[in-house]
């Protein structure tokens, strides 16, 4: 393990996912503290948060989501962003100082998700509000938030990264909104519970194969004889036609593995990938104060420019 990480590992908090609402209780109280770290000393990055809730068709459910946004007077880039949280924890705040960095650090727009929580709402309410959030990006973000509709990634780590994994298979599917880019991070893929990772992982910081399995049965239900690709990506037959993907794995995470074999069925359906197994780290480490996680998260700003630059030169 990164000696830096090896130091923190002790002191980071032990959430039982079995108990969901203990779980909630440690989280809210995370996202409290955050909350008041950011009032008693308001950031100075010259970006704009606005909360509002957004819908397409009267319909759906409306969805909560928070818009992050700087001073351009030109038409930005959005990253659709979907937050961790095993499909049961997590609310947008917790992940303000990502969004954040995403717009100094990237030059974009974010759209953050606050989508329904499992198990209350199970598959497919999640996917179903950020489809709902990305139609809504692709309809009226040039007039609303003055982004570019050609340039709209959808991005997010962990349970997040799986979201943005199955919009991008659902987007294509239907014929819907046109994505330049899909950034997955530490992704959730595969509820088969096969891979070496998954079955090996099992006394790791953060995030063990015991708690992956209690994820799946939270999100899915116990029975999963039928399971969609929407709800686990790395059962979609086909890649082909997929956005260019960013896919981001830890050595020491249960989802490393399926990370790695979706990255590589990806190249070989045609899709370009940048794949990045980082040594020395457990789940959800870009989030800590110390060096390789910087390095890393300048690694997902420069790979989202770039992503960016690449796609406003190829031929429409």
């Amino acid at each position: 393990m990164d000696p830096e990480l090896a130091a923190l590992a002790p002191y980071l908090p032990t959430l039982d996912h079995s108990d969901i609402a203990a779980s909630r209780t440690v989280m809210g109280q995370v996202a409290a503290a955050a909350r008041a770290a950011a009032e008693a000393v308001p950031p100075a990055d010259g970006v704009t948060v606005t909360a509002r809730t957004v819908t397409t068709d009267g319909a759906s459910p409306a969805v909560p989501v928070r818009i992050y946004r700087d001073d351009a007077t030109v038409p930005r880039p959005v990253l659709l962003y979907l937050h961790g949280g095993a499909f049961v924890l997590g609310e947008v705040a917790l992940f303000d100082g990502i969004c954040r960095a995403f717009v100094t650090g990237a030059g974009v727009t974010v759209v953050s998700v606050d989508y329904r929580l499992a198990p209350e709402h199970r598959y497919p309410a999640a996917v179903d509000d950020c489809y709902t959030a990305l139609e809504w990006v692709a309809r009226l973000g040039p007039s609303e938030l003055g982004i570019d509709p050609d340039l709209i990634a959808v991005g997010g780590l962990s349970a997040g990264g799986g979201l943005a994994a199955a919009l991008a298979l659902m987007t294509r599917d239907r014929n819907g909104p046109r994505l330049a880019y899909q950034m997955l991070l530490n992704p959730v893929l595969d509820d088969r519970l096969e891979t070496h990772s998954v079955r090996t992982l099992t006394d790791v910081p953060l995030w063990t194969s015991r708690d992956v399995a209690i994820m799946w049965d939270n999100y899915l239900g116990p029975d999963r004889s039928v399971v969609e690709p929407y709800a686990a990506p790395a059962r979609a037959e086909d890649l082909s036609g997929l956005p260019p993907a960013f896919v981001q794995t830890s050595d020491l995470d249960p989802l490393r593995d399926e990370g790695i074999l979706y990255a590589l069925r990806l190249l070989q359906a045609g899709v370009p990938v940048d794949l990045h197994n980082i040594a020395g780290t457990f789940h959800s480490f870009d989030g800590f104060p110390v060096e390789i996680a910087t390095s890393t998260v300048a690694l997902q700003h420069a790979a989202l420019r770039r992503a960016f630059r690449n796609h406003q030169r190829e031929p429409r």
